[in-house]
């Protein structure tokens, strides 16, 4: 009788644990996928051009 109780239990908080689980492995990818929607919209710092600055070591040749 107690193995059986102990299963029941057993069986309950796996299947509550999986539910939590579940929810946050959602939770983790509809955030995931809301910040590629906004660095696809927006670029990934707003204001910023995407254009290739100069380097600032200078070239060999230059005096």
């Amino acid at each position: 009788m107690a193995l059986r109780v102990e299963h029941e239990l057993h069986k309950r908080r796996f299947g509550r644990n999986l539910g939590v689980g579940l929810l946050l492995v959602g939770f983790v990818a509809i955030v995931f996928g809301l910040t590629v929607v906004k660095v696809q919209n927006t670029g990934f710092v707003e204001g910023y051009d995407h254009v290739a600055r100069p380097a600032l070591i200078p070239d060999e040749g230059s005096n």
